[in-house]
Order: structure tokens, then C-alpha cells, then sequence
């Protein structure tokens, strides 16, 4: 019995020292994003739009998408996670605060669309 408490301990411990050392997510501001975003209207704007390099490729509108998921999407590039050759080159120029805010920026733009 005192082993199991003895690991539970160990156990609680460890996780209670990695969640203090982690940094909170970055809050995103999309007045911000606007000195980022033009490497992104290009494509991302345009109804219909398909690139052709490396493949064609439907483009995604992205404004009104989940921030969330617009900064996982970047994130995954960034990381390599994702295969794309332009947004991996893009998002590999990019820190982690300003994919936030890219990301506010256009989960900001859905909300513009619906008033």
C-alpha cells in the first residue's frame, strides 16, 4: 500500500510541475494581424479559388473559421505536421504570437460577415 501512494504522490507531482511550466496560449489580436495577412488574402479570399503548385488544390476561405483551428492549421504546418510546400514555407516565417493574431484576424472575419 505504500508503494501506490508513495507513486501516486510521485505521480501527482510530476504533473502538477509540467502544467506549471508551461506558458498559457497567447491571445491573438487581429489588429495586429493586419501587417501579416497580406501573404494570406491573396489566396484565402477568393471564392473558388485553386492553386496548382505543387498540385491543384482548393483553397479554403478562412475568414470566419475557428480560431482554434486556423492556429492548429498553421501550427501544423510550421511543424511539418501538415504537407503543403507554401504554407509550410509560410508558416515556418511566422512566431507563434502572429499566427495567433492571424488567427483572431480571421475568426474576426465571420463575425463581420454575420452583422
Amino acid at each position: 500500500m505504500d508503494c501506490i501512494r508513495i507513486l501516486c504522490a510521485a505521480g501527482a507531482i510530476a504533473v502538477a510541475s509540467t502544467a506549471a511550466g508551461q506558458q498559457p496560449a497567447a491571445a491573438g489580436n487581429p489588429e495586429v494581424a493586419r501587417a501579416h495577412i497580406s501573404m494570406c488574402t491573396g489566396c484565402h479570399t477568393i471564392p473558388g479559388y485553386q492553386a496548382s503548385f505543387p498540385r491543384v488544390y482548393r483553397v479554403p476561405k478562412i475568414g470566419g473559421q475557428s480560431a482554434k483551428y486556423i492556429e492548429a492549421a498553421l501550427q501544423g504546418y510550421k511543424k511539418g505536421e501538415r504537407d503543403h510546400p507554401t504554407m509550410q514555407a509560410i508558416a515556418k516565417g511566422l512566431t507563434d504570437q502572429q499566427i495567433a493574431d492571424i488567427a483572431a484576424y480571421y475568426a474576426a472575419r465571420g463575425a463581420e460577415a454575420a452583422k
